[in-house]
């Protein structure tokens, strides 16, 4: 993977970024608490376990929590458009036009009574002003992009048709097609095999350089996401408990990050049973 500094002047800002949902009792339970970091054109991991903030953090960015869910931060800004003030247009705009998200599965993002390239069409005349013709040419161009193989038959197939992996490339060609600043991948292979999934990144990585955005990858997957990304956030309990380059992961200084490394196996080392987590009530405050 080619290694990208991060920019002196980032794209996405997010300061104290706060998100809640209300429960039975009528209170509030906090799934994402003060979590700051900036972003330029490079690739981000955000890893930790099921629960721990990951998607919900990316949702917000994207203006996509669930109804009831409240939202709040000291600034949360993209390229200078302040995403907690705008106006519902404008981040209809923005979302899937300027930044994007994949999401984990296809057979829950791609809609089952539409072709795959009718989806594709319409988002990129959803936010750009093209033919019938033009957007149909670089709707293949896109799925050509994500190295699909006969993109005029995959085109004409209907999600149901095509394999997890190539869905999930479909995915990737459908968040792309309107060339965004921002893409945010939110477990964009854990339903797929070591094959795929490294080809599936390996698309990922050459696009964000060609096209120079910035990228959050969101993993539960310490090992992977430290072969892919530039910096990374450990989140615990709706919390950045961590940030550090991927290259000093294995130097991680904090309980957790260390604990959630000792349960990797290791090649060549006989390590059974694996130790598990040993939970701090620290950790979560």
């Amino acid at each position: 993977m080619t290694e990208r500094p991060a920019q002196p002047d980032p794209m996405l800002v997010v300061n104290n970024l706060c998100v809640a949902f209300p429960d039975r009792n009528g209170g509030w339970v906090d799934a994402v608490r003060n979590v700051s970091f900036t972003l330029g054109r490079e690739r981000l991991g955000i890893v930790g376990e099921s629960g721990s903030g990951k998607s919900q953090t990316g949702r917000a960015i994207m203006g996509l929590t669930a109804p009831g869910g409240r939202v709040s931060a000291t600034e949360l800004a993209f390229n200078g458009v302040d995403l907690l003030r705008c106006g519902t247009q404008e981040r209809r705009a923005l979302r899937g036009g300027r930044m994007a998200m994949v999401l984990q599965d296809p057979k829950f993002s791609l809609n089952p009574v539409m072709t795959i390239g009718a989806q594709i069409v319409e988002t990129l005349r959803a936010h750009q002003e093209v033919s019938a013709s033009v957007a149909r040419n670089r709707t293949l161009q896109a799925l050509e992009a994500v190295q699909i193989d006969d993109a005029q038959r995959v085109y004409k197939l209907y999600p149901h048709e095509v394999s997890g992996g190539m869905g999930q490339r479909a995915m990737i060609a459908m968040m792309l097609i309107a060339d965004p600043d921002l893409l945010i991948a939110d477990e964009p292979t854990s339903a797929l095999d070591v094959t795929v999934q490294l080809q599936v990144l390996s698309i990922l990585d050459t696009l964000v350089a060609q096209r120079g955005m910035g990228l959050i990858f969101v993993s539960h997957d310490l090992r992977l996401v430290s072969t892919f990304c530039d910096r990374i956030l450990v989140m615990y309990a709706g919390r950045v408990i961590e940030e550090l380059h991927s290259g000093d992961l294995a130097s991680a200084r904090h309980p957790y990050t260390q604990g959630l490394l000792n349960c990797l196996p290791q090649l060549g080392q006989s390590r059974h049973p694996l130790p598990t987590l040993n939970r701090q009530p620290q950790w979560a405050v």
